[in-house]
């Protein structure tokens, strides 16, 4: 390899701006071929008409290293135009890439071919051919911490402690462009029902230990009771996942949740997955949405599973729904004044 740290770290991971490009020909064309061509031809209309329906609330699935890959203005774009009403997500997407970028840091380009043990000794943490600076990253851990030792000690949702993560940056954030401070800005919810597997995890378990009796929890049960009460009042919803995992899971899961409160709520209305997991090992990541009707969580009306790799597919599906205007007409839901009247309500 032969480079030092600052050599390494030199050539910025650029996000991918939608707003540059028409996608609807290409889109358009995609949908008289074949393959996940067609499928993702079709879940791109999906997605259109997801979003013309006026009755339908739109959650957003991330799973997988996409901030770090360059697919943070896509989401941010989303954000702004009222392309999502509701994130659930895994941890690296929220924490350690995004609100690790909003504290003013980067992911840099890098090879999937450089000495591992190398990057270690020089504190670079690899995401495939993505690198970060490793002292970062602990800085991010640091800083979660530092949140939690100012909230009053007391079980959070993870959506709770998110949004506290968004007042911080709006404060002391040195990048604007972040997904955490712009959903909190715009009410919209984010949900990490494995808040813990992160940095949220590691500057939470610093809180706890210097702090022993009164301390900041995660309620991961607070967070499905949440965003079933979301599913109760939106009742007519739509799933864009990117990747699988637990999230996917969460988001589906609601509609049984609902059901078992007693709350006449319907299936998903649409539904659409990106994952390269294959279906057949009987794993959650590549079960298709078919499957997941004979759940009872997702009508098979309109669906789309898309075998491809999410930095190709996200762009396109976002992009041909930004090139085409629909987002224009749609007004923003704001899901999170849902929880802060309940709160209300129980002060």
């Amino acid at each position: 390899m032969g480079k030092n740290k600052t050599e390494l770290l030199s050539t910025e991971v650029r996000h991918i701006d939608i707003k540059k490009f028409d996608f609807v020909n290409l889109i358009d064309q995609m949908q008289d071929t074949a393959f996940q061509a067609r499928n993702l031809a079709r879940a791109a209309k999906i997605f259109e008409r997801m979003l013309t329906d006026q009755n339908c609330g739109v959650i957003l699935c991330l799973a997988g290293s996409l901030v770090s890959a360059g697919l943070k203005q896509v989401i941010l774009d989303m954000i702004d135009n009222n392309m999502v009403d509701a994130i659930v997500s895994t941890g690296a997407n929220i924490v350690d890439q995004d609100f690790f970028e909003g504290l003013g840091f980067k992911h840099y380009q890098g090879s999937s071919f450089l000495d591992d043990t190398q990057l270690q000794e020089l504190a670079i943490d690899r995401i495939y051919d993505t690198l970060i600076d490793e002292d970062q990253l602990r800085i991010c851990d640091d800083t979660i911490c530092q949140i939690a030792n100012n909230l009053s000690p007391r079980p959070y949702s993870s959506r709770e402690f998110i949004q506290e993560m968004g007042k911080y940056l709006e404060k002391h954030g040195k990048n604007k462009n972040s997904i955490v401070l712009r959903a909190y800005q715009k009410g919209i919810p984010i949900f990490v029902p494995a808040f813990s597997d992160c940095s949220a995890g590691f500057g939470l378990v610093m809180h706890q230990v210097a702090n022993p009796t009164q301390h900041v929890s995660i309620d991961s049960v607070k967070d499905f009771r949440e965003l079933t009460e979301l599913k109760i009042s939106a009742k007519e919803t739509g799933l864009l996942m990117i990747g699988g995992g637990v999230p996917k899971n969460f988001a589906q899961d609601v509609v049984v949740a609902a059901e078992l409160l007693g709350a006449e709520v319907p299936l998903h209305k649409y539904a659409i997955q990106v994952t390269v997991a294959d279906e057949r090992d009987g794993a959650l990541s590549g079960s298709t949405l078919r499957e997941a009707c004979s759940w009872g969580k997702v009508s098979v009306v309109h669906e789309q599973m898309v075998f491809c790799e999410a930095t190709i597919a996200l762009p396109l599906i976002a992009g041909y729904a930004y090139s085409k205007g629909i987002w224009r007409a749609r007004q923003a839901r704001s899901y999170s004044s849902l929880f802060i009247q309940k709160q209300s309500e129980v002060a």
